[in-house]
C-alpha cells in the first residue's frame, strides 16, 4: 500500500503549476478591472456595512480568460473628505480565513477620530468562504473520530491513505483552480480590489499568513502601498515545511508554560503541584479516550485522542483558553466529568459544514515550496522533532501530510523573494513567545524590509498581538494610522512592550444548558469569537 501511495504522489506531482513568482507583466497590470457594486450587507448591528462581489481573472497571465468572484465588504469612512486617508485592506491569516469580520471589529477597537478616516475593507480570499467558487475537496475530512495522530499507535497507514485521498479528491474536482490559489494570486486579487476602489494607493493590515500576503503585495506593487502593518510574522524565506517544525517546538514551549501555570493553581484544579504531574494528567486523558471515546454532541461523531489534541493545541495561540483547558483535565481526572471536554471541543475544534479553508491552506503551502515526497523521510525527520516536542509534532505532521501527495509540485525557488524595494516604512509587530509564527519570522522580515520598524512584545505569547488590550502595542498602531508616526527607537527593535499577565486560574463550571446549546464554531483560532471568555 505504501508503494502505491508513493506512486500516486509521483503521478499527482507530475503536474506543474504556473509560476507564482514571475514578475508582473503588462497584461497582468491591465487585468482585474472588475467593478464593485455596493449594497447593504443587511447587518442589523452595523447598517453602514456594505457588501459586493468582484470579478477577477482566475489566471492573471490570461486576464481575458475565466473569471472568479471575490467577496468584499466595506465600512466606509465617516470623517470629512479632507481628512480621509483611503482604504485599508485587512487579512487575518490562514491561509484562507475570512476577513469579512475585520472591518467592524478592528475599526471598533481604535479611537474613532482615526477609525473614521479610513474605508475598512474585508474580503474572502479566492476559493474560500463567500467568494465564488467555494472550493471543497472532502466535506467530511475533519469529522470525528479520526485516526490517532501518534505514529506509535499504528495509524500511519490510515493517515497516509486519508491524506493521499484528500489530495486526489482536490485534483479530481479542482485541477483548473488549485494552481491559482497561491499567495501571489491573492496579492494580485488585492490589487484588483484597489483598482475597483478607484485609488492609487492602499493601506494594509495583516496577521499571520496575512503578513506573507501583505509583504508579497508590497513586493509586486510597492508604488501602490501607502501604509502597511504586519502582525505576527511568517519569515520571508523559510520553507513551509521548516516553518511547521518551528511551530512544533514553540507549541511545546507553550504547553510547558500551560502545565506550569496549572500546577501553580493546584488548589483550583487538583492536578498536582508540578508541571510534570499536569502533563501526566493530559496524557492520562488522551490514553483513556483511545479506549473510551466521548460523545461529541452537539457536534457529530466522537472525541478520541485526535479530537482531544485538536481541542488543546489552540492554547498555544492564546492563554485565554488556559482556564478552560485546565478545567477539562480536572473535570475528567478528578470527577470523571466529560462535559467540559465536550463543550471545549465544540467551541474550539469541531468541524464546520465542510472542510472550510483547508483546500486553500494546502493550495498555498503545498504549492509554494518543494515539500518532501517520501514518507520514509517524513517518518525519520519528524521523529527527531517529536523527541523534543511531542505535544504537537504528529498532530501538525498529519495536518500537512497532503503535501506529500499534492497534485502540483512546489516551486523549487520557494516563495517570492521579499526585498522591500520601493516600499514606505512598514510597521512590524511580533511577540517573543508566539507559537504559530515564531519570533524568528519577525526578525527575518525586519531584515528583509529596509526602513521597517519592529515592535516586540517581550514575553508575549498571543498570536496576532494587536487589539488584545495592550495599550503599548495598540497606541503604536493607532499613531501610525493617524499620521504615519513610527516608534522612535534607533536600535534593531524600535519599541518593546510588556506582556499581559497570565490569566487568573478559575474552574469554569458550565451551566446546565451549555451542553445542549453549544454549537460548533468552526472559527479560526485568532478570530475574536473563537477566544470568548465564557462557556
Amino acid at each position: 500500500m505504501l508503494t502505491a501511495l508513493v506512486a500516486m504522489g509521483a503521478v499527482l506531482a507530475s503536474v506543474t503549476p504556473a509560476s507564482s513568482s514571475s514578475p508582473v507583466g503588462q497584461a497582468e497590470r491591465d487585468a482585474g478591472q472588475g467593478k464593485l457594486v455596493w449594497s447593504s450587507c443587511n447587518d442589523p448591528a452595523t447598517p453602514a456595512l456594505q457588501c459586493a462581489m468582484l470579478d477577477v481573472p482566475l489566471d492573471y497571465a490570461h486576464p481575458d480568460g475565466k473569471k472568479i468572484k471575490i467577496k468584499v465588504n466595506r465600512l466606509p469612512a465617516t470623517a470629512p473628505k479632507s481628512r480621509q486617508q483611503g482604504p485599508i485592506l485587512l487579512n487575518p491569516g490562514g491561509p484562507g480565513d475570512s476577513g469579512l469580520w475585520m472591518p467592524v471589529s478592528i475599526a471598533g477597537k481604535i479611537p474613532q477620530d482615526v477609525a473614521s478616516t479610513y474605508d475598512w475593507i474585508g474580503f474572502d480570499p479566492r476559493g474560500t468562504n463567500a467568494s465564488e467558487p467555494h472550493v471543497t475537496c472532502d466535506a467530511h475530512y475533519f469529522d470525528g473520530e479520526r485516526p490517532d495522530y501518534q505514529v506509535g499507535k499504528g495509524t500511519s497507514k490510515a493517515w497516509l491513505e486519508k491524506s493521499a485521498k484528500y489530495a486526489a479528491d482536490c485534483a479530481a474536482n479542482w485541477s483548473w483552480f488549485l494552481p491559482h490559489m497561491t499567495t501571489v494570486d491573492n496579492a494580485r486579487d488585492m490589487d484588483s480590489i484597489r483598482r475597483a476602489l478607484g485609488v492609487q494607493k492602499i493601506n494594509f493590515y495583516g496577521g499571520s499568513w496575512g503578513t506573507t500576503l501583505g509583504s508579497t503585495y508590497g513586493e509586486l506593487f510597492p508604488s501602490h502601498v501607502r501604509r502597511m502593518v504586519l502582525d505576527s510574522i511568517v519569515g520571508p524565506t523559510i520553507s513551509w515545511y521548516d516553518h511547521n517544525i518551528l511551530q512544533d517546538k514553540e507549541h511545546q514551549r507553550r504547553f510547558d508554560a500551560f502545565a506550569a501555570w496549572t500546577a501553580k493553581a493546584d488548589s483550583v484544579y487538583h492536578l498536582g503541584t508540578d508541571a510534570a504531574a499536569v502533563k501526566r494528567a493530559y496524557y492520562q486523558v488522551e490514553e483513556a479516550l483511545r479506549s473510551h471515546p466521548v460523545d461529541a454532541a452537539p457536534a457529530p461523531g466522537r472525541i478520541g485522542p485526535a479530537e482531544f489534541e485538536d481541542t488543546f493545541y489552540g492554547g498555544g495561540y492564546t492563554f485565554l483558553r488556559w482556564p478552560r483547558m485546565a478545567t477539562v483535565l480536572s473535570a475528567y481526572v478528578t470527577r470523571n466529568d466529560t462535559r467540559p471536554l465536550q463543550i471545549a471541543y465544540n467551541m474550539y475544534a469541531a468541524p464546520g459544514a465542510d472542510d472550510g479553508t483547508f483546500p486553500a491552506y494546502n493550495a498555498v503551502q503545498c504549492t509554494e515550496n518543494a515539500w518532501p515526497r517520501d514518507w520514509e523521510f517524513w517518518k525519520k525527520d519528524q521523529a527527531k522533532v517529536d523527541a523534543v516536542a511531542p505535544f504537537y509534532t504528529y498532530n501538525n505532521m498529519w495536518y500537512n501530510a497532503a503535501c506529500m501527495f499534492w497534485p502540483y509540485q512546489g516551486n523549487q525557488a520557494g516563495r517570492l523573494k521579499i526585498t522591500g524595494k520601493g516600499l514606505p516604512p512598514v510597521l512590524l509587530f511580533q511577540a517573543t513567545e508566539d507559537a504559530a509564527t515564531p519570533y524568528e519570522g519577525g526578525v527575518a522580515m525586519h531584515k528583509a524590509l529596509p526602513g521597517s520598524k519592529l515592535v516586540v512584545q517581550n514575553g508575549g505569547s498571543f498570536h496576532e498581538i494587536l487589539f488584545r488590550g495592550n495599550s503599548c502595542l495598540d497606541d503604536t498602531f493607532t499613531a501610525y494610522l493617524r499620521d504615519g508616526t513610527l516608534p522612535a527607537g534607533k536600535g534593531f527593535i524600535a519599541r518593546t512592550c510588556a506582556a499581559q499577565p497570565d490569566p487568573a486560574p478559575v474552574y469554569v463550571t458550565p451551566t446546565p444548558a451549555a451542553l445542549k446549546t453549544q454549537a460548533p464554531t468552526a472559527l479560526p483560532p485568532t478570530h475574536p469569537e473563537a477566544v470568548r471568555g465564557v462557556w
